[in-house]
């Protein structure tokens, strides 16, 4: 008896599509015809059990097992359409357009590093395949690995010319990367068919202070918040350029406004905080500091300024940590070796306070973070 197993391949909207492949079945079970009638009928859980039988009377059927990952991708059951899919392809390798499918499950699942390996499987299966090369650099780009993206985003953007998204995340990509002639050629296009959009105008912004041209870079952000206020990051990247100008009383406001939009902005709390301390404000900076570290834990600026205000309120142990995890985040910036030696100072351990000022000799001062690593480090991946 011959059936029909059906793979998965990517459409041009990168969804599933199907494909069959006849197969001469071993035993003359109808369980297979079955699941293929249920999926017609849009019967999915129905299908989805009927191979799971399969499966248990037949497990070494890997078109059978690639089929159940492909009704439980329909399903949006992602993890375990990807374990299905791996247990088709350790029975057989060579199985068509399951690697493919397996990539889109694990990124769809925001697994981006899972996705890469099948990714890269698909596309040297078939080099013609854009679909796979597409989402190959959506995975690079939501794995952070920026330089892989560019490569092959660059190729998918240039197969598909008129993809306003595509000519987003390469321009992001590119930005990352620091590979600014990439970078000016996505701003020619982003600008030229939406010019007044405010993620043309942050793009822009990004790039022009990754090179050095923060003022310029500002008036950016400033039409990009005027175009739309409410754009994610767009008030928090207009406060953190004026912050690293030392701008601090247009920087304060712009801060608020990110934290009015999304008030779980991490960043926009520790910045905000370290601006009052700056002003002297000492519980209202202590309130937004420890807000931001509640909702995360690696924020550098956010524990060295409660190491400083602790210290200011001779609560030793407990600025000693907050000092230590910033020191954690970034041993190589001096001023958190610096307020150890202070704090070392103020508990009456010279030895330790005079290696703590030494160590600050010892080190030059980095050059301030860009626009762009700090909105992602914010950034999760690309969007689904």
């Amino acid at each position: 008896m011959r059936f029909i197993y059906r793979f998965g391949s990517l459409s041009s909207n990168i969804g599933i599509a199907f494909f069959s492949l006849a197969l001469v079945a071993a035993a003359q079970s109808a369980d297979p015809a079955t699941a293929v009638a249920l999926e017609r009928e849009g019967k999915l859980p129905e299908a989805v059990e009927t191979w799971r039988a399969v499966v248990k009377s037949a497990p070494q059927d890997a078109g059978a097992w690639a089929s159940l990952g492909v009704d439980l991708s329909r399903l949006q059951q992602y993890q375990d359409a990807s374990g299905a899919y791996r247990k088709a392809l350790a029975l057989n390798p060579k199985l068509p357009g399951v690697q493919l499918n397996l990539g889109l499950a694990e990124f769809k699942s925001s697994n981006f590093e899972a996705a890469i390996p099948p990714l890269r499987a698909a596309l040297a299966e078939n080099p013609k395949n854009m679909q796979a090369r597409t989402l190959l650099g959506l995975s690079y780009y939501g794995a952070a690995k920026f330089a892989d993206a560019v490569k092959y985003l660059t190729q998918a953007s240039a197969a598909d010319p008129t993809n306003p998204e595509l000519h987003n995340v390469l321009a992001q990509s590119c930005l990352s990367a620091k590979i600014y002639d990439c970078a000016k050629n996505e701003f020619a296009w982003i600008l030229k068919n939406t010019p007044e959009s405010a993620a043309s105008h942050m793009l822009l912004g990004e790039a022009l202070d990754g090179l050095g041209k923060t003022p310029e870079a500002i008036a950016e952000f400033e039409a990009a918040a005027k175009s739309d206020p409410h754009a994610p990051n767009v008030n928090f990247g207009l406060g953190y350029l004026n912050w690293k100008l030392r701008r601090y009383e247009q920087a304060a406001p712009a801060f608020e406004n990110e934290i009015a939009v999304d008030p779980q902005n991490a960043q926009a709390l520790a910045y905000l905080g370290d601006v009052e301390l700056k002003r002297e404000n000492l519980e209202k900076a202590f309130s937004l500091l420890t807000r931001a570290i509640a909702i995360r834990s690696d924020l550098r600026v956010a524990q060295l300024d409660l190491g400083v205000i602790l210290t200011q309120q001779k609560k030793y142990p407990e600025a000693l940590a907050a000092l230590r995890r910033a020191e954690q985040l970034d041993p190589e910036q001096p001023e958190v070796h610096f307020r150890l030696g202070r704090l070392y100072q103020a508990m009456g351990d010279k030895a330790t306070a005079q290696k703590e000022f030494a160590r600050v000799q010892q080190l030059h001062q980095k050059v301030q973070d860009s626009v762009v690593d700090r909105m992602s480090a914010g950034n999760p991946g690309p969007k689904q």
